[in-house]
Parts: structure tokens; C-alpha cells; sequence
């Protein structure tokens, strides 16, 4: 009979090799799981393969307890059903114990959206008389224009820049490709940029890296959430504002413009179509705002 520490360590194996997962995606997925083992060998005594749908439900009433919100809540579910699921393909139980749980209702909190001025307007807080000022444009222009997640943004090749054709090569979750197109504008920006990093000394680790320090190496995600934080400051915006904002607001401008959600789906780089239908719920709410606004009868 497997033990919790072993079917975690294969379950790691597979789903770092197999799913290939990102090491900070496999390491949350551990720590829930060690969270849960731990919880239910204290209280019950059992290993994996003795887990039934009570010892699963036991746990969950006890993050309720701990005042873990929903949405952490789900996203410990959905790991665990992975778990199970895996043991469950592999011979390792024979039933699942995870299959009539649902996760709890949570509601879906849409995210803030800039608008394209206040994208400008963060923009232009950074002193294009400066290299890391150039840089810092090119950063925000690219995660604007091409709707790129933060990881996305720091692993960005030079091998990756097809200017010519008009896209940029992009390496996602569980390091599948697409193809992004790149805006005019971004496109004159990072070739800006790249003039000046030619007078760079890249470190030999990071030599195809687009974006650097100024140590010539990789920017880190904390970085990039730093340097926008601090341009929305010093532009007045007083929205929430990550990295991910900007890909936020890519996606609703493209659905306001007229893009279909499947081209949407594509260039974000969305496995399934229901992670892209929140867009549909922002573009909904902007056009209740309009009607309200501007229909004749909307007073009455």
C-alpha cells in the first residue's frame, strides 16, 4: 500500500514531466496536498488508498473552519480531484472518492480594466532619456499589445521576435507555443530598446533574453510588478493594477472591437474557452453601462 510521501513524490514526477506543469504551479499543487495527507492521517489514520468521499469532505469543512476563502477553497478541490484521478488511472485505488464533490459557489469577480488612456498614461511616466525608461515602455507596450501573462513577458526570446511576419513567438503554461501578433507601436518600442541593449553586457544565462537588469540578467516577476505599481502611482490611477492587468485589458478591448472569443481564446493562449468567457461578462457589463447611459428610456 502506497504511503501519502510516496504517491505525492510520483504524483510530483508526473505531473512536473508528464503535465509539465510550472515549478510554481507544481509546487502549490504539493504544498495543498501535503496540507490534506497531513490532515487526514492526524484525524483518521488512513492512507491514500483508504481515503473515502467523508475523509475528503472532513477536510474541506475544515479549511471552512480555518477561514480559507472560496476561491483557495476550489483551487485545493481541484488539486486534490488531480490527485485522485491520477491514482485512480494508475491502479492505485479503485474508486474516487473525489467524484460527487462540487467545489463551493464562489461567484466570478471580474477584474479592473484600464482604459487605453490610462495605459498611455502609465506609460509616459517612464523618462524615455533613460535606457531602463526605454525598457520599462517596451515592457508595458508588449504586455498590453500582445496580452502576455508576467512569465511570458520574462522569458521572452530575441529568438522569439518575428517582426518581419508581425508576431512574436510565445511560450506558455506547460511550455506550448503560439503566435501572437505584435503591434506596430510595441514593435518600434522593443526595436528602440534593443539599440540600447546592444550596449549591454548580458549575463552568458540569459543571452537570448529580451528584457534585462541592470546586471544583464532576466527580470524577475516581483520586478515587473514593482516597476508597474510604481508608473501607476506616479500616473494617479488608483485601480488595483498587476501585470495582469494589462492582459485583462487586452482582452476586453479585442472583444469590444469586434474580435470573435475564439480568436481572443487563441492569443491568450486559454486551453478551454470558459477561462476566456469572463471577457464576455466584462464586454456585457460595458454594454449595460452604455444602455443605461444612453438609452432613451433608461430613466423612466
Amino acid at each position: 500500500m502506497g504511503t501519502w510521501e510516496k504517491e505525492l513524490q510520483d504524483y510530483t514526477y508526473y505531473i512536473r514531466l508528464e503535465k509539465k506543469l510550472s515549478d510554481n504551479t507544481v509546487e502549490a499543487y504539493i504544498r495543498d496536498l501535503k496540507q490534506m495527507a497531513e490532515y487526514l492521517e492526524n484525524e483518521f489514520s488512513i492512507q491514500p488508498q483508504q481515503a473515502e468521499e467523508r475523509h475528503i469532505e472532513a477536510f474541506l469543512a475544515h479549511l471552512y473552519d480555518k477561514g480559507v476563502k472560496k476561491t483557495t477553497q476550489a483551487r485545493i478541490l481541484s488539486g486534490i480531484k488531480s490527485f485522485f484521478y491520477y491514482l485512480l488511472i494508475n491502479d492505485r485505488i479503485e474508486n474516487l472518492p473525489t467524484e460527487f464533490i462540487d467545489p463551493p459557489k464562489t461567484g466570478r469577480k471580474l477584474p479592473d480594466v484600464l482604459s487605453v488612456a490610462e495605459i498611455e498614461s502609465i506609460i509616459n511616466t517612464f523618462d524615455s532619456d533613460k535606457r531602463f525608461g526605454i525598457r520599462n515602455k517596451a515592457m508595458v507596450e508588449t504586455l498590453y499589445s500582445c496580452g502576455l501573462r508576467v512569465s511570458e513577458l520574462i522569458t521572452l526570446r530575441l529568438s522569439d521576435l518575428f517582426f518581419n511576419d508581425g508576431f512574436i513567438r510565445v511560450i506558455g503554461k506547460g511550455d506550448k507555443q503560439r503566435l501572437v501578433p505584435i503591434s506596430e507601436t510595441a514593435r518600434h518600442r522593443i526595436e528602440e530598446y534593443l539599440l540600447l541593449r546592444q550596449t549591454m553586457q548580458a549575463d552568458a544565462r540569459d543571452t537570448d533574453i529580451v528584457f534585462l537588469n541592470n546586471k544583464g540578467r532576466g527580470l524577475t516577476r516581483v520586478m515587473i510588478f514593482h516597476i508597474i505599481r510604481k508608473a501607476a502611482l506616479a500616473a494617479g490611477i488608483t485601480k488595483t493594477i498587476s501585470p495582469h492587468t494589462f492582459r485583462h485589458s487586452f482582452a476586453t478591448h479585442l472583444l469590444e472591437g469586434g474580435a470573435s472569443i475564439r480568436q481572443v481564446q487563441e492569443m491568450l493562449g486559454h486551453e478551454s474557452i470558459l477561462t476566456t468567457e469572463i471577457y464576455t461578462h466584462l464586454d456585457s457589463e460595458k454594454l449595460r453601462e452604455n444602455v443605461d447611459l444612453h438609452h432613451p428610456l433608461s430613466d423612466i
